[in-house]
Parts: C-alpha cells; sequence; structure tokens
C-alpha cells in the first residue's frame, strides 16, 4: 500500500497562471512628411525675397508712398469710398430683403418680378449700370408724380435729381439688391421648416414669427456670404472713377497723373483698401460671433 502525504513533491511542475491581457508597450513613430517641409522652405524662401525686394527695390519709392498716404486729398477720398460702400450696402441689402421674400411669396406674380430683376441685374456688368444712371437725364428730361398714365401734380428735373454721386449710390445700391435678395434667400431656407409649424401651432404671429425665429437663425447662414458682398462692394468702388467722382482710386490717378510717381501711388491706395478690408473682417467676425450664441460650433 503506497504511502501518501498532503506536501507537495518538491520536483513537481508549478501550475500555470492564466495568461496576461496587458499588450506589449509600442514604439510610437511620429509620421515623417517631407514634402511637407519641402513646401514650407520654399514658400519661405519665395516669401523672404518678396520682402527683401519690397526694402531694397528703389522702385517702391517707399517716401513718396509715406508723402502722400496721409494727405488731405487722400483721406477725403478715403472718406468717400467709406461713404459709397455705407450708403450701397445700406439701400443694397434694404432692397434685397424685400426682394428676397417677395421670391419666397405664394404669389407667381411676385415671384416672377423679383426673379427678373436678380437676373437682370447680375447679368449686366456694373460699369454700364453706372453709366446708364448717369446719363439718366438723357432719358428722361423730368419725372411727373400723379395719377398712372394721366395727368402729373407734381414734376421736376432729372438733371437736378440725379448727380454724379446719386448715379453712383442707385447703381451700385440696385446692383448689390441682386446679390443680397440671394443670400437672404439662401440664409431663410437653411432654417428648418419644423420650428416655423411649431411657433405657429403656439399662436406665434407670422411677423414674429420671422423676427423672433427666423432671422437670427437666418443670420449665421447669411453674415458670412454678405460679408463678401460687402468687401466686394468697397473694393469695387473703384469703378465709379469712370464718373469723375473723387474715391480713392480716382485720386490716387490724379496725383500720379501729376507728379508721375505711379508705383507709390498705387501702393498707397492698396495700402488702404488692405487696412480698410482687414477692418470690416474683425467687423464681420464680432458680429457673427454675437449671433452664434447657442450654436454648437
Amino acid at each position: 500500500m503506497p504511502l501518501t502525504s498532503d506536501a507537495p513533491a518538491a520536483d513537481a511542475p508549478e501550475r500555470a497562471g492564466p495568461p496576461s491581457t496587458e499588450a506589449p508597450a509600442l514604439k510610437v513613430v511620429p509620421v515623417r512628411h517631407p514634402a511637407r517641409w519641402a513646401a514650407i522652405a520654399l514658400t519661405a524662401v519665395v516669401l523672404a525675397q518678396f520682402a527683401h525686394g519690397l526694402v531694397t527695390n528703389p522702385g517702391w519709392e517707399w517716401g513718396v508712398f509715406a508723402q502722400f498716404f496721409t494727405t488731405e486729398t487722400i483721406l477725403r477720398a478715403v472718406g468717400t469710398t467709406l461713404q459709397l460702400t455705407l450708403y450701397g450696402t445700406a439701400l443694397g441689402f434694404l432692397l434685397g430683403l424685400v426682394l428676397a421674400f417677395m421670391r419666397l411669396s405664394d404669389s407667381p406674380f411676385l415671384k416672377t418680378v423679383a426673379a427678373g430683376y436678380i437676373w437682370v441685374f447680375r447679368a449686366v456688368p456694373l460699369i454700364v449700370q453706372l453709366l446708364f444712371w448717369f446719363n439718366l437725364a438723357y432719358l428722361y428730361k423730368r419725372i411727373d408724380i400723379g395719377i398712372p398714365f394721366g395727368p402729373g401734380f407734381f414734376s421736376f428735373e432729372t438733371v437736378n435729381l440725379v448727380g454724379a454721386m446719386s448715379a453712383a449710390v442707385l447703381g451700385l445700391a440696385l446692383h448689390q439688391a441682386a446679390y443680397a435678395a440671394e443670400i437672404v434667400r439662401g440664409g431663410v431656407l437653411a432654417v428648418d421648416d419644423g420650428q416655423l409649424a411649431a411657433a405657429a401651432a403656439l399662436g406665434i404671429p407670422r411677423l414674429r414669427q420671422l423676427r423672433r425665429i427666423v432671422l437670427p437663425q437666418a443670420m449665421r447662414a447669411i453674415l458670412p456670404n454678405a460679408a463678401n458682398e460687402v468687401i466686394s462692394l468697397f473694393k469695387g468702388t473703384s469703378i465709379v472713377s469712370v464718373m469723375a467722382i473723387g474715391e480713392l482710386f480716382y485720386q490716387v490717378q490724379v496725383v500720379y497723373g501729376r507728379n508721375g510717381r505711379v508705383v507709390p501711388l498705387l501702393m498707397v491706395a492698396t495700402v488702404w483698401y488692405v487696412l480698410l478690408t482687414g477692418a470690416l473682417s474683425v467687423l464681420q467676425h464680432s458680429i457673427e460671433r454675437h449671433f452664434a450664441k447657442g450654436a454648437t460650433r
């Protein structure tokens, strides 16, 4: 009969425990982008060469630039440019708002009229529109106000009504309205229809729905495109130089036509356009942040 013992044998193999679930540590190797670094180096070299040329090339004539950058003539021209931009933007977007809701209406007649306006004013170049309004007195000597197709009660001469500045503002505003209408319409269509249905079910009036629900949300889609249009209009005011209006580009042309310093005077206009466009971009960012309250992005 074999003898038994509770003590384990000395040479008995140990029981294997459960297998380890920890993965071995992996060495993370960053992805190398040689093409990206080569593009960065090439771009940096080109920028450095361009900056070096700006500083060392005597053709830029920075002394002449500094002499005319803040002269009274140039500052007055900058004010005229801002005035044209302000009036054209305000009137253009006001009319564009009306046209947008005409296109969104249930009336086929109003839709057709608004679509026809947008089609025509987007098709005709801005310079042609400006020259047309500038020569309005040639087509209509006087304007009568009274019964349609009947006698007039009041009349006035168009020569005194539409001057160069008025024609420029009118042309810029009517041109801008065609683009503003599509921008506003796109922003309104971006608002979910379910919110309007819920507001109608709660008995909220249509005007309050528009003011409290539709427009605050539509502004998030409207603002980026509207800001682009305002900046484009600001630069497009240089076209009114064909009407001999003393805006920035026209005054620069007058000055370098007298002294022959074309390049430094063009740089005066360029720097003013860049600075004012930057200010408009900062204003755009501030307005976008205001209307982005409560948005996910």
